[in-house]
């Protein structure tokens, strides 16, 4: 039950947030086109809004490189950071070894990671909870756990403030 009750809390938030990002002036969001490469090399790529940053760090194996974007954003009130990464023609057909998306400046208080993104008619279809292990600043594969299959990453963080 206390599950389902923290879920509902997660979803509230995001939906909160998609919300006042849509309310949100330029300066409050940011989307960058990038390719992800295969060919086993650890790559990254990363986008920064204000003094919030986000990174994405991957390998992966097959086929050419695919258009990906990452898209990140602040609420008015600055008290959310959020950072997307995603393949907008869907459902990925590289083979990821490993992916990493950590935020710089907040708390991370909601992740989430889908094998196929909502395009086309399709919907989004979320990893298993064990495929992925979420941290106060990253959310990464889990070893032996992850099934190699990754389209879309969506992380949302609470602001950090210094006390006085």
């Amino acid at each position: 039950m206390a599950f389902i009750v923290h879920m509902k809390w997660f979803v509230n938030l995001l939906l909160l947030f998609v919300v006042l990002c849509e309310l949100c002036s330029a300066e409050r969001t940011k989307t960058l086109d990038f390719d992800v490469k295969p060919g086993g090399v650890v790559q990254t790529f990363s986008a920064k809004l204000k003094k919030y940053k986000c990174t994405f760090t991957y390998a992966c194996q097959g086929g050419t490189n695919e258009q990906w974007q990452m898209s990140v954003g602040l609420s008015d009130d600055e008290q959310m950071f959020s950072c997307s990464v995603w393949r907008p023609q869907g459902k990925s057909y590289l083979f990821f070894t490993q992916f990493k998306a950590e935020i710089k400046g907040a708390k991370i208080e909601y992740a989430t990671a889908y094998s196929q993104t909502a395009v086309g008619g399709q919907r989004d279809v979320a990893l298993k909870e064990e495929e992925y292990i979420v941290s106060e600043s990253a959310v990464t594969q889990r070893d032996g756990k992850f099934h190699s299959e990754l389209s879309k990453l969506t992380v949302i963080g609470r602001i950090r403030h210094d006390e006085l």
